[in-house]
């Protein structure tokens, strides 16, 4: 059973880690340099949340590095980019596996390339931890849903909470808040879209919803005029899309344009800046994303002050606070291990990350951090938010339980 608290609510990459290298030395006086990857895509149509991602992983690692987070450590980061291509991403995980000094990968932003990903991590014993990844496949398995529920990969975390949570919620927030009836349901066919898209008409319809029709679109298509005389036929109250911004973008300009008056709504794939620069009406449209805006959190000020002072020419995007918090998470799985050791790295880190990062907990960016027994996230808060003048504003706040255990 799905359960919803509410609460309202109304760059330039420095690839050098900051700080003094020679003053950070262990007991016996010995150095070690720590390297944690970065897979993103960074070019590309989705370079926007990429980017994002890499900047706040390097804020993350300066600051460990500037504040001797860990004694007798200093962090590198080593980004790479996926172009948000499972084959590549599988690429990436395989050539930071291959150099010892990488004792964790911070990505990757696609679902999809996460799976191409996980084996390569598992077999060189390597943690990977997502900050955007929200398929509940990749840690529960793909019989979730049937509650028969196994962790996948040890060495697999996220900080990003699942389209189980995110789908039912805003299957939930079309029903109350926005009192749609009848819902046109189109996913892009890959695994985030397909299974976001799924989770919002199960919740829609055991509310009471009606789905007006579906459709499959291609991820790479820009001409949806098929679509739209669909759409307009099925005269819905709302059109969800499962699926990411540079579709989206174009998607919901042509149904306007053809016509149909009904907003779109999507997932935090969706929720980027570039959706309204894509979309001359994108007014009126929705989107969610997981947990708050950082605006909006006390516990986020610092990193916003920070990552503005460091200069970094793009925005921290949607998931920059996830990020970060995924980055300090392996510095302190990091710090226990070494702290376990005698105040040493020891030779066998990468393998003892993954059981360290399983009692990881701290307040960070995005809240209260910690991971539950499949390695998601414990923090299920999910943020509606709606384009009005041209920016996302905040609608609502939401904690969603993922399932009743009683």
């Amino acid at each position: 059973m799905l359960l919803l608290t509410t609460a309202l609510t109304t760059g330039a990459l420095t690839l050098t880690a900051c700080g003094s290298r020679g003053d950070n030395k262990n007991a016996d006086g010995h150095h070690t340099t720590v390297v944690i990857g970065v897979d993103a895509p960074t070019t590309g149509e989705l370079s926007a949340l990429g980017l994002g991602i890499r900047n706040s992983a390097q804020l993350a690692v300066d600051t460990a590095n500037k504040n001797g987070e860990v004694k007798g450590v200093t962090f590198k980061l080593e980004p790479l980019d996926d172009k948000a291509l499972p084959n590549v991403g599988q690429q990436n995980a395989t050539k930071l596996a291959g150099d010892k000094d990488v004792l964790g990968i911070v990505g990757p932003l696609n679902s999809g390339v996460a799976q191409s990903m996980q084996q390569v991590s598992q077999q060189n014993g390597l943690t990977l931890i997502s900050p955007a990844n929200t398929t509940p496949d990749l840690t529960q398995g793909k019989d979730w849903k049937q509650n028969k529920r196994a962790r996948q990969f040890p060495t697999y975390f996220r900080t990003a909470t699942t389209d189980e949570v995110q789908g039912a919620f805003d299957g939930q927030y079309a029903w109350e808040k926005m009192k749609a009836k009848r819902a046109y349901v189109i996913d892009d066919q890959k695994t985030y879209g397909t299974g976001l898209a799924s989770s919002f008409k199960d919740q829609f319809t055991k509310l009471g919803g009606t789905i007006a029709g579906t459709e499959h679109i291609s991820p790479d298509d820009r001409d949806f005029k098929a679509v739209v005389s669909k759409v307009r036929s099925a005269a819905p109250d709302m059109v969800f899309y499962g699926g990411e911004y540079p579709a989206s973008g174009p998607l919901s300009q042509q149904l306007k344009d053809g016509g149909v008056t009904a907003p779109l709504m999507g997932g935090d794939g969706m929720y980027s800046a570039d959706y309204i620069k894509l979309n001359k009406k994108a007014q009126g449209d929705y989107a969610s994303s997981v947990g708050k805006p950082v605006e909006q959190l006390a516990s986020a000020k610092k990193f916003i002050a920070d990552y503005k002072a460091a200069g970094f020419k793009e925005p921290y995007e949607a998931y920059g606070g996830s990020t970060y918090d995924a980055t300090w998470a392996l510095i302190q799985a990091v710090k226990k291990v070494v702290a376990d050791n005698n105040g040493k790295l020891p030779d066998d880190a990468r393998k003892k990350i993954p059981t360290a990062l399983n009692t990881v907990t701290f307040d960070g960016v995005t809240g209260h951090v910690a991971f539950d027994e499949y390695g998601d996230t414990t923090n299920t808060m999910i943020t509606a938010y709606q384009v009005d003048k041209g920016a996302w504003v905040s609608r609502f706040s939401a904690e969603f339980k993922k399932f009743d255990k009683s």
